[in-house]
């Protein structure tokens, strides 16, 4: 499994970045090989950080090529700057054993979670 972080640190509204990116780079990433999930969060300070989960590297470089030029040519007026990226070889995937509101089976937990329904990904390798 392999990981993209993009930091972006001077985001006017983290939730309008998010609200368009979802529409936009959701279908780039729905079409991608090998593609696991994304996820964004508003680190608050006009920090915005999107997390990208990928099966290989090679998946993983390819979907964040797609993702940038998206970025560069939809998300423009919002002023995100350059990203920080980080990115590695997952090492250890701890996956929550709660279920109280995650689906009943185990092939369900493997879809989106819900609150409650935790998944915690560490250690990365990272590239560089």
């Amino acid at each position: 499994m392999y990981i993209i972080i993009r930091k972006y640190t001077r985001v006017r509204s983290v939730a309008d970045a998010a609200r368009r990116a979802k529409s936009g780079i959701g279908q780039v990433l729905k079409e991608s090989h090998g593609f696991r999930s994304y996820y964004v969060l508003d680190g608050g300070g006009g920090v915005g950080v999107a997390v990208m989960i990928f099966e290989d590297r090679e998946s993983a470089n390819a979907a964040n090529h797609k993702v940038r030029e998206f970025v560069q040519a939809s998300l423009h007026d919002l002023n995100l700057g350059d990203p920080e990226i980080i990115a590695g070889e997952v090492l250890v995937n701890i996956e929550s054993d709660h279920s109280d509101n995650c689906p009943g089976s185990a092939q369900a937990r493997l879809s989106p979670v819900g609150p409650g329904c935790v998944k915690t990904l560490c250690l990365l390798r990272f590239a560089g």
